[in-house]
């Protein structure tokens, strides 16, 4: 079967979107923003087979998302696996959820295994517990965000807007400054995303907000509603200098733009030993696990 790939363009946020409601997924992924930010990085492409979206990375080796929608998926993976036949490749489906991959060995039971990677799993909060921050166990995050209170009297959190995006783009710019990120590898590429949704940030659907201090701004964030009850944080940045900046920002985003959401998706901590101390620091409620399918 040839399966017509293409590539993303802004024109695409409603058909991607329309399947994203059909069928959502937590996965902090599986946001039209997402993908657009980081197709240029993975060679991202989708396309809609037997009426049931796929996306194909092709950054590594060749791999597919699992088909979502109210198509028939039984003819979608059958087409995707006849596809991955032509090309002389080894089927592969990435950032597969538990709850998928149950959908898949119901249909092809035994065919498929699935590998789970600790450091592609998203750290999902209960919104109330980010907002309140209360129990024992996030007492040190209420003592730097007081102390940052008492060194910044002046503090005050606003919205990203077209009025305050140069502010933001500029503290990205010295925050990759500060941290040494080089002129390519993941960190340019998260810069050039991060700058890249600051810029379409409402084209893209995405909320911001930002923390000043001294009326600078010391820190910002940016994210969006990612299935039926979450919210997921894709961008935070904060001067590491800026005393309780980053517990700061986390609390203030979740306040002012997740509150209505019963979870918060703050993504994964890629295998960092930093950051994954810092994420299992805020309890998270669950990891959302994702793997990788392959045929046995």
């Amino acid at each position: 079967m040839e399966i017509n790939w293409k590539k993303l363009g802004m024109e695409d946020r409603e058909i991607i979107g329309q399947y994203y409601g059909m069928e959502p997924v937590r996965n902090c992924e599986f946001t039209f923003a997402n993908n657009y930010l980081w197709a240029p990085f993975y060679d991202i492409r989708y396309a809609v087979v037997e009426d049931m979206l796929v996306f194909l990375s092709e950054e590594a080796e060749m791999s597919v998302s699992c088909p979502l929608g109210k198509g028939d998926r039984k003819r979608t993976v059958d087409a995707l696996l006849q596809y991955f036949a032509q090309k002389g490749k080894p089927f592969q489906m990435h950032l597969v959820s538990p709850k998928q991959f149950e959908k898949l060995e119901e249909l092809y039971p035994g065919r498929f295994q699935v590998s789970y990677d600790r450091d592609a799993a998203d750290y999902v909060y209960e919104t109330q517990r980010l907002i309140t921050l209360a129990g024992k166990k996030l007492h040190g995050k209420r003592n730097h965000i007081n102390r940052f209170k008492e060194n910044y009297p002046d503090w005050r959190y606003e919205r990203i807007t077209d009025e305050n995006t140069a502010e933001c783009i500029a503290m990205a710019e010295e925050w990759k400054r500060q941290n040494h990120c080089a002129e390519r590898g993941e960190k340019h590429n998260e810069f050039c995303v991060t700058v890249n949704a600051l810029e379409k940030r409402e084209a893209l659907g995405l909320r911001g907000g930002l923390v000043r201090a001294d009326g600078k701004v010391v820190a910002f964030s940016l994210g969006e509603p990612c299935g039926e009850d979450m919210f997921v944080v894709h961008i935070e940045k904060a001067y590491a200098q800026v005393q309780g900046a980053y517990p700061m920002i986390n609390q203030q985003f979740a306040e002012h733009e997740a509150a209505g959401f019963r979870y918060v998706n703050r993504e994964e901590d890629t295998g960092a030993e930093g950051l994954r101390r810092a994420k299992l620091s805020y309890d998270p409620a669950f990891l959302m696990e994702k793997g990788l399918v392959t045929e046995k």
